[in-house]
């Protein structure tokens, strides 16, 4: 009905989501709707969704917080746009003899056990886009005739954010050992006009010391490497770059290790069991497909 689009449909009773301090919260009611377009060759792409909170979130195991004002009960449209473009400074790029291996009995078909992982390179790249969002409805109090929840959701936003990644990958994924070694660094700028309004107050000493969480960059760094054959051993870690509380440098926010076993018939399945010492939780996860 419509080439080059998703169209994502979730409804959940309750519905489980995450905050960046890596809390738990529970939405009674959530629905939403999405339609997105692909990524072009020309690195524009774009999005635009409905979504539904229904009931009051509550916190899950009895952390003290405010509550994420979205979400807060109330319907939310939503639409952004992005540009991406990235530039290799080096790639091998996959050749079907790199796939075949000579053995006693002839040349034997060897894919990589995951084709997102198949091609050597170190590249840089870079994301740059804006949205705009209108709440209705929503806007009542609480059971003790409290709305202050509420009031802290503005009704229209607009804004900009971006995000620049630089990439290396050692090694086609193809042999035993020692055939993986890849590194993601990524920042990530989700509100750039509350970036700037942190940046602008950061020579006053009587700034507010309430600051939106969003207002800090992030930093997301990914390690992998090959252990034996398909498994692969990963780290995934996300820092806040606050400098707030005069404490200088990153702060962790989460941290989490996995090890990774790629299904070579799914061509980039793999079954990952991951566990994060900073939320005290693991999972063992099937992913049918994966980039």
């Amino acid at each position: 009905m419509l080439p080059f689009h998703d169209i994502t449909l979730e409804a959940a009773w309750p519905e489980l989501f995450i905050n960046h301090e890596g809390r738990y919260w529970e939405v009674p009611e959530s629905i939403s709707l999405d339609l997105s377009s692909l990524v072009s060759e020309s690195g524009l792409r774009y999005r635009f969704g409905i979504h539904k909170n229904g009931g009051d979130p509550q916190p899950v195991n009895a952390i003290n917080g405010e509550t994420p004002s979205a979400l807060m009960p109330g319907l939310c449209a939503k639409a952004a746009f992005s540009y991406e473009k990235s530039r290799d400074f080096w790639r091998q790029r996959e050749k079907r003899k790199d796939s075949i291996v000579m053995t006693e009995q002839g040349p034997l078909w060897r894919p990589s056990y995951d084709i997102a992982l198949s091609e050597p390179h170190a590249a840089i790249s870079g994301i740059i886009g804006g949205f705009c969002e209108a709440w209705f409805g929503g806007l009542r109090g609480h059971n003790d005739g409290s709305s202050a929840d509420a009031k802290r959701r503005n009704p229209f936003g607009a804004d900009l954010f971006a995000s620049a990644c630089c990439t290396f990958q050692h090694g086609r994924f193809t042999k035993r050992y020692g055939d993986l070694t890849r590194v993601d660094a990524r920042l990530n700028i989700c509100l750039a006009s509350a970036l700037a309004k942190r940046v602008s107050n950061l020579s006053s000493s009587s700034a507010n010391g309430e600051n939106d969480p969003l207002s800090s960059p992030r930093l997301n760094l990914v390690f992998q490497q090959q252990v034996a054959g398909p498994i692969v051993f990963r780290v995934d870690s996300k820092f806040l770059l606050d400098s707030s509380g005069g404490i200088g440098g990153p702060h962790l926010e989460d941290f989490t290790y996995s090890l990774n076993y790629s299904l070579r018939l799914l061509q980039s399945g793999k079954v990952v069991a991951w566990y994060s010492p900073k939320r005290k939780e693991g999972m063992v996860e099937l992913r049918l497909f994966e980039f």
